[in-house]
């Protein structure tokens, strides 16, 4: 492992954003593009979430940014699927998330039911953020109410509707742009045939899991402020 070189401390403008999106498991994917990203000592890594479900190396994936949260400064979002995992441990009721891909990270760590699961990683997941915020950017795995400011979307959801929303990647706002939050949202969750770059929305989840469907396949990060595009194809 290389030496620490991360800065501690609350995401900042001062220094570069990476923003990624949704890995599933798609360790050599994440693994390829962070060599492509070239990282530097002052990068700050904000994962989008989904990081585990459907792909083959979902425990893999979970050490590597365990990893590297030792090197760089990360910030790691809650994503619906490590939600939904998260319930799976409280209630122990395998239907929802079983269905949407549960059984493959079961697979990926050898285990029957998921509560062997190492300490280390369910205290990893716990510990993600549902949202995070600076002067110019919101981020959050789902996304925003688009009809409400980002101080009135805190205030009347909960924040774990920041997981699911999707209703903002509608095609009538997608096309209108009439977004009342005051800030860029930054999001994954809902694929898309290549990313959205609009004025106050970034949305990159781009399928990366969903290889065998030509329109997807690919992992994507942005840089910011600069939002320069960075990607590559499913290599699971």
């Amino acid at each position: 492992m290389q030496e620490k070189t991360k800065i501690r401390g609350p995401l900042t403008e001062n220094r570069r954003i990476i923003a990624i999106g949704d890995i599933h498991g798609c360790l050599f994917s994440l693994q390829h593009l962070l060599e492509k990203l070239q990282l530097q000592p002052l990068d700050q890594l904000v994962f989008l979430g989904d990081y585990i479900d459907r792909g083959p190396r979902s425990k893999e994936v979970i050490g590597t940014l365990i990893d590297l949260h030792e090197q760089y400064s990360c910030f790691f979002l809650m994503g619906n699927h490590e939600l939904m995992f998260l319930r799976y441990l409280e209630n122990r009721d395998p239907v929802s998330w079983f269905y949407n891909g549960g059984q493959a990270t079961l697979e990926s760590y050898g285990s029957s039911n998921g509560l062997d699961f190492p300490e280390e990683h369910v205290a990893f997941i716990k510990s993600c953020s549902f949202t995070f915020e600076t002067g110019h950017y919101f981020f959050a795995h789902g996304g925003l109410d688009p009809e409400l400011t980002v101080r009135d979307n805190v205030k009347y959801y909960q924040p774990e509707d920041f997981c699911w929303q999707r209703v903002h990647m509608r095609t009538s706002f997608l096309e209108s742009r009439s977004y009342r939050w005051e800030k860029t949202l930054v999001c994954a969750h809902t694929p898309v045939p290549k990313p959205v770059l609009l004025d106050r929305l970034i949305a990159i989840d781009t399928g990366c899991v969903y290889h065998e469907n030509p329109l997807l396949g690919k992992l994507t990060a942005v840089i910011l402020p600069e939002r320069e595009i960075v990607q590559t194809d499913n290599l699971d």
